[in-house]
């Protein structure tokens, strides 16, 4: 049944309209997403005594709370900041961070609406990882996200997506090195060189990825490392047909936080550059985002699929891609699923420059 989710003004959302339980009396999410209205001439909407008491309900929600707009917050900024996401038809280079430009606000409500009610605890749990981390220091951030994926790998939302998408054959073993490195005075090149699948991010090359990496941080005499990618695609996210196939959570938990190369990255952030092209889907932009400095080719574009799969991003992205793009970005790209240009990213700042 298609889900439309309930249409509230700040002033009612100051009066509590958000405080339902989260939960029915089945434990099963009621109602996980409401829209509220911030259109001029709403209720409320110009008040500020009643935005500053529907901020502090929104801060307190279980839900999550899409604001819509059809001009710029200015004073309802004190609102749009604890919202989610806000969506406006106003479009200029002073839109802030919190807002997403659309054409069309309320067919951009009904797609997100959409994927919500599909996965309801998926994007409940982002919700939650997205506020609880974003003043944690990153290691710590990276362990709160990796504890809810770990959550979510054994609930039915991710096991229907994976009956969904059938028993696959183990990946072939690679027929040549996943990753290369080579060394010219004090700057080490690292490229993922599985071109065949596209570099996918499965467990051989995120082993020989995390070892070269560890190269540069074992070394102070390396001052610059650049990571890239061989073929069409810098990466094209986790591999697919690997999905599913860890049975102890607890030690897939382990191995995201303590060998995966999120953290290898930001701690080499000021001197890494990653150089992306074509497809970055998934860690094929959470990895490269914790760098000092990205760099697109004209061709990039990025993806992060995880939610319509009944999971978050799981190889740091909810602590990277945030911190360059804020929260309310990152939950559009994470919820929706949205195909990001290499130009709106660098205009958000997921990237640096292009070339």
């Amino acid at each position: 049944m298609e889900f439309h989710p309930p249409r509230i003004t700040a002033r009612q959302l100051a009066g509590g309209a958000a405080d339902a339980p989260l939960l029915d009396d089945c434990g099963a999410v009621d109602t996980p997403m409401m829209v509220v209205d911030l259109s001029p001439g709403a209720e409320g909407s110009d008040d500020a005594a009643v935005l500053a008491a529907a901020a502090r309900r929104a801060r307190a929600a279980d839900r999550i709370l899409v604001g819509v707009s059809g001009g710029r917050p200015d004073a309802r900024t004190v609102l749009t900041d604890e919202l989610d996401v806000t969506y406006s038809d106003h479009v200029d280079s002073r839109t802030p961070r919190c807002e997403v430009a659309v054409p069309d606000v309320d067919r951009a409500v009904d797609d997100v609406a959409a994927r919500v009610s599909a996965n309801p605890q998926a994007a409940v749990v982002l919700r939650q990882v997205l506020r609880s981390s974003g003043g944690l220091d990153t290691r710590a951030a990276v362990d709160v996200e990796s504890l809810a994926y770990s959550t979510l790998l054994g609930g039915p939302e991710f096991g229907r997506w994976l009956g969904e998408r059938g028993d696959r054959p183990p990946p072939p073993a690679p027929d040549r090195e996943p990753v290369l490195m080579s060394r010219d005075g004090d700057r080490l090149r690292i490229t993922l060189n599985r071109p065949e699948r596209r570099n996918a991010y499965g467990a051989r090359l995120r082993d020989a990825l995390t070892s070269a990496l560890s190269v540069a941080t074992s070394d102070p005499s390396i001052t610059e490392v650049v990571l890239d990618g061989a073929g069409p695609a810098f990466c094209a996210g986790g591999d697919l047909d690997e999905f599913g196939t860890t049975p102890d959570l607890a030690l897939a938990h382990l191995i995201r936080t303590r060998a995966g190369a999120g953290l290898l990255v930001h701690e080499l952030a000021d001197r890494i550059e990653v150089h992306v092209h074509g497809a970055c889907v998934g860690g094929g932009i959470e990895i490269p985002a914790f760098a000092g400095r990205v760099v697109a080719s004209t061709d990039a574009w990025f993806r992060l699929p995880e939610v319509e799969m009944g999971l978050i991003p799981g190889a740091g992205g909810t602590v990277s891609i945030p911190r360059r793009i804020g929260r309310w970005r990152a939950m559009h790209l994470f919820v929706t699923g949205a195909r990001l240009d290499s130009y709106t990213a660098l205009d958000w700042g997921l990237v640096d420059a292009i070339h």
